[in-house]
């Protein structure tokens, strides 16, 4: 039985990606803040009671500051892979928290690959990159485009890209970088742009929320679904040699389409109640980004399965179960809505 640590387990990949690992068999190990309260509602369905034996997922508190906690881990388990998604992941906020964000994103690399390397271990590591480090290298970018980060998020992710070349070089450690885009669920964090949107169509429906606020509509991502990403990590560790690896759709689209294709899905015109706040923007933004995954197609037989229309669907459709919704009852309270009150959203 394969063994994996995953750092972040608690987040969006990090629990797509304990699935996909328990579903293949292997025994999965988790790091964890301590926190006074619950932060494993994303995975508490796959968690059983550590005496029971048929138990295969594990919760170790650690935090990636800390680095005699991870080396200590590390040693117990002795995992065969290791994956490093554990970041200060929200780019608004890195401009706000730099120091954390770098201490995270950045030096928490550090420790992990210096804790690999004086366990002398035979493991694998995945380090999750951004397309942010690109930056405004204009698309499609691929492993080859220059990085030019223009956030203190993606300043850290390419410092923790290059450790991980130098370290697969220096040392010849099995480490490599993917550089995802863009990648969304059903369980993308609430303060995410495209969740911000399909959470508030039930809540508009419903009466409890006149507008969304957002930033820059025009910036243009290419997104896709994370459970296809988290299977392109596990890709790239069973290739017979370390290389890092580009991961997107190749097709972009602007905050703004995402908003009329969501709203549309219920009947609403997103345009009735979408406001642009400034306060959303950013000192510095990324306008264009586009994967060019044709590398990990080739190499690793990697290919999408969701498309952005299939996405923005099943994110709809799920936070409209989330409010005991479905597409045709949500489009039933669409158009009930009165005259009076669209002019009033307007």
């Amino acid at each position: 039985m394969k063994r994996a640590l995953i750092t972040g387990i608690t987040g969006q990949d990090g629990s797509y990606l304990t699935e996909l690992l328990l579903e293949k068999g292997y025994e999965v190990h988790g790091l964890i803040r301590r926190a006074s309260t619950f932060n494993t509602g994303r995975i508490d369905h796959l968690y059983k009671d550590p005496h029971d034996p048929t138990t295969r997922m594990f919760l170790h508190h650690g935090d990636m500051t800390d680095g005699s906690q991870i080396a200590r881990v590390i040693r117990t388990i002795e995992p065969d892979e290791i994956y490093n998604l554990a970041a200060q992941s929200h780019v608004a906020v890195s401009f706000n928290q730099p120091e954390y964000t770098g201490n995270v994103g950045a030096l928490g690399v550090i420790r992990l690959l210096e804790a690999i390397r004086e366990a002398d271990i035979e493991t694998r590591f995945y380090q999750a990159g951004t397309s942010e480090m690109f930056g405004d290298s204009p698309p499609p970018q691929d492993e080859s485009t220059p990085f030019r980060p223009r956030s203190p998020y993606a300043a850290a992710k390419a410092y923790a890209h290059w450790l991980v070349v130098n370290y697969r070089d220096a040392y010849g450690l099995f480490a490599v970088n993917g550089i995802l885009f863009n990648h969304e669920g059903e369980r993308r964090g609430e303060t995410f742009v495209t969740r911000k949107i399909t959470r508030a169509i039930p809540r508009i429906l419903a009466g409890q929320q006149e507008h969304l606020y957002l930033g820059n509509l025009d910036a243009t991502r290419d997104w896709g679904y994370a459970r296809d990403y988290v299977l392109a990590m596990w890709m790239m560790l069973q290739a017979d040699t370390p290389s890092d690896y580009v991961i997107g759709t190749g097709t972009a689209h602007t905050v703004r389409q995402f908003c009329e294709l969501a709203f549309g899905l219920v009947g609403l015109d997103w345009e009735r109640y979408v406001r642009v706040d400034p306060a959303y923007f950013r000192p510095t933004d990324v306008e264009f980004l586009q994967a060019d995954a044709s590398r990990a197609a080739a190499d690793l037989g990697w290919v999408p399965t969701i498309s952005f229309d299939e996405l923005v669907h099943l994110m709809v459709v799920a936070d409209l179960r989330e409010a005991g919704l479905d597409l045709e009852s949500g489009r039933e309270m669409a158009s009930s809505i009165s005259p009076r009150e669209r002019d009033h959203a307007v």
